[in-house]
């Protein structure tokens, strides 16, 4: 049994409005004792935070706090995370600063407003997943340009100098201002960066509940102290009046209408993304816990229009005050929502601190913030996907341009990828190795193409240069692992085929991808290709699809071929085991050998599978399981002769199995219209090894006889007698199997359970023992009444006489 989904945070007693309230009160109290210290730890963090963002943005401090405060309260209370902090953040300082200085703080502020009314749209409207959808290479550039825009900039004030208008100019003004450096405030920037990076690496001997405390806070309140107490000449923090007083309407734009609603919907959707993307973090973080990604949309908006009204900076989910959140402990929203309420309480009561504070210690906090957004980690993974190209692009967009055209061109970069992976076969002609090289990957003297991707109209000229070439009269193998194959792509393709082999050469087309040219061929002749809807894996397909198809389609010659081993010729026609054999070399051999690696000093495989014979029953197919995972047995009709019958062959595999190697689970798997069954049910006796054999199953015909509750259940599910027999035999071989020695103390110290299957061959699908029936395999709960009726197929590919 399963253990219970644990229940979001976020979750209430439903009910009447009396028990919902109720309810509410009770989670309250239960989650106080959590919230409360979380909520305490992130307003220590977010003080600190919001200052810098908003000296970065070049916003009158007071806005920080506001929007810290809005943030928690507001986009807390009606956000769709239950753990997601918000408040100001990094990733819109650059935005911001650029409305300010374009349009004053006035018109930022109603900038801000309208982002917010916006989103709320966003919200209202369910666009919130269409956000997700933007390439994460874009999102990440835009975050690491903005921090190496905000590094670049608040290193000049690190090294006691002033930043400069523009990246590039920053940049180049920098060599001269690390030489230049001086001072008590360059020393204060640097002493910041380093507590911030060193407090992370303490030492285990440190006590935890030093480590607890937050770097920034600490960082900034020491330096503040040490700044006030030797009395440092250091430029420090002005407000310019408390909080209360800096709260003021904003002002309407009367210019430049067409700049301010790229102003707004600039700040809308990258306030969005970020905070669905942090918020999607955050769910990851906290098991359980799922966000109504279109509430929260809601609640980012209400938050950036009442920011906006007070005079504070724009909002988004916050990324590190949320991890802060989740790693002290806060369970609800009740803890973002606390922290808001701290931050009030200091904006008004303890305001006049914060103007102790040296602007080089806020100078010095936001270049480690701005280097944390360029994430190596990111970095790696993108260049695996191979969309490093279009997070470098973004970043020189962002820092050297603007942050806008970066992430347009970004996007651009992004589709102009994808399309091109689309639209872009890789095709590689290998020349032959004869002699040389491994033999199970090349035949001697035979050409190779390998064809992989789309290939369409676009790849047949780089198509048509590879396959020039090959000389005329060689043996060619193209093998195409392609996913769609064009009008122009196949015309080409098989006008070529045809002049190579006018010319002397042979060809054979080895499909490994989707609709391809023989499938092709296939539909338009009306052959096998019409009855299914298109090409499987070549391991969940008999070779009669994969090689006889090529036979009659390329006729003597294709699928088959002469080859030398060892010096010595050798023919495979007709033979599909070779053929198969050759295929697993060539296509799984170097994927598997990994795994089997791994195995190469011992097995310990989860399951002892008895199963029949029969040349359909697959067990690694049926159970989707690899090597190593299966110890299998096979024999005609499954059968498990332990008791008075013992057979050794069986019973040594089940005492390897329990004492060996201490498989957990025992599975017998039965299947429809099994050949052993029917002979079971003819009561076919006779002095040969198979009659002997089937003597054996004696017990379980004897049971159905006498209406065996597995049997009456199939019945009732509409299957015939011998898949009523056959499900009774696997019911009966467990218990024979319970009855051995071994395997009843193995179960009665819980460390063996047993399993009955049912493969339904015409349908392809798997069912369950569970009491006194088989269920289908893919019911959610077993036991809940789950129907077993057998479903017909459309079709049926199998003779009417099962083989055993």
């Amino acid at each position: 049994m399963s253990a219970p989904a644990p229940t979001p945070p976020t979750s209430a007693a439903s009910g009447p409005p009396g028990a919902g309230l109720s309810g509410a009160l009770t989670s309250l109290r239960e989650n106080i004792r959590y919230d409360l210290p979380a909520s305490l730890v992130v307003f220590l963090v977010a003080v600190p935070l919001s200052l810098g963002i908003a000296v970065a943005s070049d916003a009158p401090l007071t806005a920080g706090l506001i929007a810290a405060a809005v943030g928690g309260i507001v986009a807390g209370a009606l956000g769709g995370s239950a753990l997601q902090v918000s408040g100001p953040a990094a990733g819109l300082t650059v935005i911001v600063a650029d409305l300010v200085n374009r349009f004053g703080w006035g018109v930022t502020c109603a900038i801000t407003v309208a982002a917010g009314v916006l989103q709320i749209v966003f919200g209202f409207t369910r666009v919130g997943r269409a956000a997700l959808a933007i390439s994460p290479a874009v999102v990440h550039g835009m975050l690491a340009g903005i921090g190496v825009t905000i590094v670049l900039g608040q290193l000049h004030v690190v090294l006691g100098g002033e930043q400069q208008d523009g990246a590039l100019a920053n940049v180049l003004a920098l060599p001269g201002q690390v030489i230049s450096a001086y001072g008590p405030a360059t020393l204060l920037g640097l002493a910041v960066i380093a507590i911030l990076l060193a407090w992370p690496k303490l030492p285990q001997a440190v006590p935890s509940w030093v480590k607890g405390i937050p770097a920034p806070l600490l960082a900034v309140v020491a330096l503040t102290v040490i700044a006030s107490v030797f009395a440092l000449p250091v430029e420090r923090v002005e407000i310019g009046g408390d909080v209360l007083d800096a709260i003021a309407l904003p002002i309407l734009p009367t210019s430049d209408l067409g700049g301010v609603l790229v102003g707004v919907f600039t700040v809308a959707i990258i306030a969005s993304i970020e905070s669905l993307l942090s918020a999607v973090a955050v769910d990851r973080m906290r098991p359980g816990s799922q966000t109504n990604l279109d509430r929260e949309l809601v609640g980012q908006g209400a938050g950036n229009t009442l920011s906006g009204l007070l005079g504070g900076l724009p909002i988004t989910g916050v990324i590190v005050r949320s991890t802060t959140n989740v790693a002290a402990g806060g369970r609800t929203r009740v803890s973002a929502i606390l922290h808001g309420v701290w931050v009030v309480v200091f904006s008004v009561a303890l305001l006049g601190l914060v103007q102790q504070i040296p602007m080089a210690v806020l100078a010095g906090l936001l270049v480690h913030i701005g280097a944390k957004l360029v994430n190596v980690g990111h970095m790696r993974e993108l260049h695996r996907h191979g969309e490093l190209p279009v997070y470098v692009v973004t970043i020189l967009g962002v820092v050297f341009i603007d942050l806008l055209t970066g992430v347009l061109v970004g996007l651009g970069l992004a589709l102009l990828m994808v399309l091109r992976r689309v639209v872009w076969a890789t095709i590689e002609v290998q020349e032959p190795q004869s002699g040389t090289g491994d033999p199970w990957r090349k035949e001697g003297g035979t050409w190779h193409v390998v064809v992989e991707g789309a290939l369409c109209f676009l790849s047949v000229p780089r198509l048509s240069r590879r396959l020039a070439q090959i000389p005329e009269g060689a043996d060619v193998v193209v093998d195409l692992v392609t996913d769609y194959l064009d009008h122009a792509a196949y015309d080409h393709l098989s006008e070529w085929e045809e002049r190579h082999r006018l010319a002397g050469g042979t060809v054979r087309i080895d499909e490994v991808g989707t609709m391809g040219l023989v499938a092709r061929r296939e539909s338009t002749a009306g052959g096998p290709g019409d009855r299914r809807p298109g090409p499987v894996p070549r391991f969940l397909s008999p070779w009669s699809v994969w090689q006889a198809r090529h036979d009659a389609t390329y006729g003597e010659g294709w699928g088959h071929g002469h080859h030398e081993h060892d010096g010595h010729a050798h023919s495979d026609d007709a033979d599909p085991i070779l053929t198969g054999l050759r295929e697993y070399h060539r296509r799984a051999a170097g994927l598997v050998a990994p795994y089997l690696s791994d195995l190469a000093d011992g097995q310990a495989p989860h399951a002892w599978f008895l199963t029949c014979s029969d040349s359909r029953v697959v067990p690694n197919v049926i159970t989707s399981s690899g090597p190593g995972d299966l110890f299998t047995v096979r024999n005609v009709g499954n059968l498990a002769p332990l008791g008075a019958e013992a057979d050794d062959s069986v019973g040594a595999t089940v005492e390897y199995a329990l004492d060996a190697l201490r498989v957990p689970t025992l599975v017998v798997c039965g299947h429809s219209g099994c050949g052993a069954m029917q002979a079971v049910n003819r009561e076919v006796t006779g002095d040969s090894a198979l009659g002997r054999w089937l003597g054996g199953a004696a017990e379980s015909r004897s049971r159905w006889a006498a209406k065996h509750p597995v049997g009456e259940y199939a019945r009732t599910g509409g299957w015939g007698d011998v898949d009523q027999l056959a499900m009774v035999n696997v019911a009966v071989q467990l218990d024979r199997l319970a009855r051995h020695p071994g395997v009843a103390t193995a179960v009665d110290e819980g460390r063996v359970r047993l399993v009955g299957l049912f493969f339904d061959i015409p349908t392809a699908r798997m069912l369950v023992l569970d009491g006194d029936r088989f269920v289908p395999a893919s019911t959610d709960r077993l036991g809940a009444g789950a129907s077993a009726t057998r479903a017909e197929p459309e079709t049926t590919a199998f003779p009417a006489a099962p083989a055993l």
